[in-house]
């Protein structure tokens, strides 16, 4: 009877562990599988949550970029939060005009290597409650905690946006959705 527990409890231990896995290599966001083979592009292209994005980044010319090996950490905003800009921005910003500004604002999304959830938390701490990160634009972002498991980015206008998915993990980097466009100086 002994050896039946012991084996039952190994079982278990080994099917949570792998339950745990898959769920982790799975994220889903925008009701869609965010697959980490696919490169960020290729799965941001199923998130029904980031189709403002998406259109934008197609507009910017920046799909070919966002393509290639990286490692970026794209902070990717949700539709919601371009719907939360002021009436007329989104337009704004897709005309061909403002081209070059759709793109600063877009790669201020953008850092150059690849920071996890627990990468970010341990900068923070290095900090001593703050890390600062420059992005693709030439910009920075500032990184502070909100709670244990929340962090909360500061962009150089002062304005805040929380990362309320962390950790999806692509071919070449990772995707943190945002619930606020960042915007840089």
């Amino acid at each position: 009877m002994k050896q039946i527990k012991l084996n039952f409890a190994a079982v278990l231990i080994a099917l949570t562990a792998s339950i745990s896995m898959a769920s982790a290599q799975n994220v889903q966001v925008g009701g869609e599988a965010m697959l980490p083979k696919k490169d960020i592009i290729d799965n941001a292209v199923n998130s029904k949550a980031h189709t403002t994005l998406v259109a934008a980044v197609k507009a910017a010319d920046l799909v070919a970029t966002l393509k290639t090996a990286g490692p970026f950490t794209v902070f990717a905003p949700t539709n919601d939060a371009f719907e939360n800009l002021p009436e007329g921005t989104v337009g704004t910003l897709l005309k061909p005009e403002n081209k070059a500004t759709l793109t600063k604002v877009l790669t201020y999304h953008v850092v150059a290597g690849k920071y996890t959830f627990d990468d970010l938390v341990k900068l923070i701490k290095a900090g001593k409650g703050k890390a600062t990160l420059p992005t693709v634009s030439g910009g920075t972002l500032t990184f502070t905690m909100n709670g244990s498991h929340n962090i909360l980015i500061t962009d150089e206008l002062g304005g805040t946006a929380n990362i309320i998915v962390y950790d999806v993990i692509q071919s070449n980097g990772v995707i943190h959705s945002i619930d606020a466009v960042v915007m840089p100086k």
